[in-house]
C-alpha cells in the first residue's frame, strides 16, 4: 500500500502507556496472546468479546504501574504513523460518500482502556463503540494477525481499520441500534443471524473505502487486495471453529463464514457503490 509521506488524520488519541487496569482495580491476566482465543469463543458462543473479559482470571493482585513511561519500538511507530493515513483516507472517502459524515476518533491503547462501552483488554482486538463514535486498537494486534490468523500485509491491516469504520457507517445510518435493539426481542439465533449481516456489510463497506481511496490517491500495489481478501478469510467464522474444535456450528455464527466476508468486501471494492450493501435484504450471502 502506498502510504508513506501523505496526509495523517489528526482524530487520534494516544492512550498507550496510560495504565488502563482490568476489572476492580486488577490487571487482567493474559494480555494480547488471548486474542484468538476470545476471538474463537466469542465467535463460538456468539457472545459479545467484551463481555467476556469479565471471566478472565485475574493476576496476582499487583497493580500495573503508572510511573514508567510508555517505551514505543520503530517498528510500532511506523504502524501508528501508518494507521493515522489510514484513518485519514477513510476520512476522504467517507466524507465524499456521505452528506453531514462525523469523522470517528481512533484511540491508540496498550494493554486495557476504557471505552464508552466497557472497559476492554488488549485481547478484545479492534473494535467500535458506538457509544462514544470512536476505534479502538492496541497496534500489537497486528502481529497476532500476521502470526496468528495467518493474514500479513499492510493491505489487511488497512481492511481491519476499515472494517471498523465500517461500523461507524453502520452507526450513523441507524443501522447498528435497529440490529441492537433486537437483542431480547428475538432468538439468540436469529440475533446471531443479524450479527453476521450487519458484520458482512462493515466488510462491504471496507471494500467501497479501498475502491474510492484507490481512486483519489492511487494506494493500491499488487497483491494488496489479496491481502484484505486473506484477513477476511482468516476470521471466518467457519475456519475459527474448524480450528479451534474442528467442527463448525452455523447457528453460532456471528460475523459471517470466510467466503461470504471474501464476497461482502469484493462486491464492495469492485463496485464502489454505497446502495449495494443492504446485507439486510438479500437472500444470497
Amino acid at each position: 500500500m502506498q502510504w508513506r509521506g501523505r496526509r495523517q488524520s489528526g482524530n487520534v488519541e494516544d492512550q498507550r502507556g496510560s495504565g488502563g487496569r482490568g476489572m476492580g482495580g486488577l490487571p487482567i491476566k493474559g494480555g494480547l496472546g488471548l486474542v484468538v482465543i476470545i476471538v474463537i469463543i466469542g465467535l463460538i458462543t456468539g457472545k459479545n468479546p467484551l463481555s467476556l473479559l469479565q471471566q478472565i482470571p485475574l493476576d496476582n493482585g499487583q497493580e500495573v504501574s503508572q510511573s514508567a513511561p510508555y517505551q514505543t519500538t520503530p517498528e510500532e511507530e511506523e504502524l501508528s504513523q501508518f494507521v493515522k493515513v489510514v484513518l485519514a483516507d477513510t476520512e476522504d472517502v467517507w466524507n465524499q460518500l456521505l452528506d453531514g459524515y462525523r469523522e470517528p476518533t481512533l484511540v491508540l491503547f496498550s494493554g486495557m482502556v476504557q471505552s464508552g462501552c466497557g472497559s476492554a483488554d488488549a485481547s478484545t482486538g479492534p473494535f467500535y463503540c458506538s457509544a462514544d463514535e470512536k476505534l479502538y486498537i492496541d497496534l500489537s494486534f497486528y502481529e497476532d494477525l500476521k502470526s496468528q490468523l495467518g493474514a500479513p500485509g499492510d493491505f489487511a491491516q488497512a481492511y481491519v481499520i476499515a472494517h471498523e469504520v465500517g461500523h461507524h457507517v453502520q452507526h450513523l445510518l441507524g443501522i447498528t441500534e435497529k440490529v441492537h435493539a433486537m437483542r431480547g426481542q428475538i432468538s439468540e439465533e436469529e440475533y446471531n443471524k443479524l450479527s453476521v449481516r450487519l458484520e458482512l456489510q462493515a466488510d462491504f463497506f471496507a471494500g467501497v473505502w479501498a475502491h474510492h481511496a484507490n481512486n483519489m490517491n492511487d494506494i493500491l500495489e499488487e497483491g494488496d487486495i489479496e491481502e484484505a481478501m486473506n484477513a477476511a478469510s482468516a476470521i471466518g467464522d467457519d475456519r475459527l471453529q474448524k480450528q479451534a474444535r474442528g467442527y463448525v456450528v452455523p447457528d453460532s455464527f456471528t460475523h459471517g463464514t470466510s467466503a461470504q466476508r471474501q464476497r461482502w468486501f469484493s462486491k464492495g471494492f469492485k463496485t464502489g457503490d454505497i446502495n449495494q450493501g443492504d446485507t439486510f435484504n438479500t437472500t444470497n450471502l
